[in-house]
């Protein structure tokens, strides 16, 4: 989409936000060629890299609350509709993504909701399932920003770090290749957080 790309040349708070807002939707918007880049600049002086996550993580929590209250009004069968709609399929979406999505939130609770965040793939479908299932909202939206605000803190580090090393015309390339390492490094973490609530909530029962 190419008005995607020209905001993705023109980043600044406004379209840092909008942009989040957009990825956390339905739109296909990476947020590691958002974020990581916008804290690129910040370190030539150019943005606030808190800001930068500050205004990320409101843009994700604004785009999940358009995917909790539209899940939770409209109801399982229209969101299924719409993933395998023709405008589904523009926006990168169908019925096995979703089903994949409700899957993660049944195996893994209300934890799902922050851990999902970080988990590729259901970063951005994550808040349907929680919608679908009438999750209590503030509780839904702590999880959120925890999560968001956790993975835009992750990409500022990266990009920040990559000021220090890679030329701007390389820094693309660079972000997708350190993307891989920084998925795999994330979902042992998730797998880490998800083993440690499922003992604490065995726990628990026990007692």
């Amino acid at each position: 989409m190419s008005w995607i790309s020209t905001l993705l040349g023109n980043l600044n708070y406004g379209t840092i936000l909008l942009l989040m807002l957009l990825e956390s939707t339905v739109i296909p918007v990476p947020s590691e060629l958002v974020v990581a880049p916008a804290v690129y600049h910040s370190a030539a002086g150019e943005l606030n890299v808190l800001l930068v996550v500050f205004f990320a993580t409101i843009g994700a929590d604004i785009g999940a609350s358009i995917n909790y209250f539209v899940a939770l009004y409209v109801g399982r069968p229209v969101i299924y509709k719409f993933a395998n709609s023709r405008w589904g399929k523009l926006c990168l979406l169908n019925e096995e993504k979703v089903k994949k999505s409700e899957r993660y939130f049944d195996d893994h609770g209300i934890v799902a909701t922050l851990t999902g965040r970080l988990v590729p793939g259901i970063r951005h479908l994550i808040s349907i399932p929680a919608g679908l299932a009438r999750m209590t909202y503030w509780k839904f939206l702590l999880y959120t920003t925890i999560g968001a605000g956790l993975w835009h803190t992750i990409l500022a580090a990266l990009g920040w770090y990559l000021h220090t090393i890679v030329p701007e015309d390389q820094l693309e390339s660079t972000i997708q290749q350190y993307n891989h390492y920084i998925v795999g490094a994330i979902l042992g973490l998730v797998a880490v957080v998800i083993i440690y609530f499922i003992i604490k909530s065995k726990l628990k029962k026990k007692a």
